[in-house]
């Protein structure tokens, strides 16, 4: 295989890592290693949730619906992803948290991928 391609499947490779398929976290030479973005996979039970709030969030985030009913708390705005495709975009400096209303997939893509950075 060519070191500059990987071919690999979401739901395998995103259990060896918390769900992370692309970042600064991966080693370097791999072709998933990157200092500009990160991506997910997140799959999340029915009730699973992030307690503390993400505050101080140094990258901006895009986070899309594959399945399921998910829901993001902004400052002053819950956002209710229910249909596949449905995103919500927040900045630089934006606190967030968010929880799963159904068993959920989601693909969240953040940039830049920020070395050091990690939230609970």
């Amino acid at each position: 295989m060519n070191d500059r391609i990987y071919v690999g499947n979401a739901g395998v490779d995103a259990a060896g890592d918390r769900g992370w398929l692309l970042g600064h976290f991966k080693p370097p030479g791999d072709p998933r290693h990157s200092e500009d973005v990160e991506i997910k996979w997140g799959v999340h039970p029915p009730g699973d949730e992030r307690l503390e709030w993400v505050k101080g969030e140094a990258r901006t985030a895009l986070l899309v619906l594959i399945s399921g009913r998910f829901r993001v708390e902004l400052p002053g705005r819950s956002v209710l992803l229910s249909v596949p495709g449905d995103y919500v975009v927040w900045g630089k400096g934006v606190d967030h948290s968010w929880r799963a209303e159904e068993a959920s997939t989601v693909l969240t893509v953040r940039w830049p991928s920020v070395p050091g950075y990690r939230v609970g």
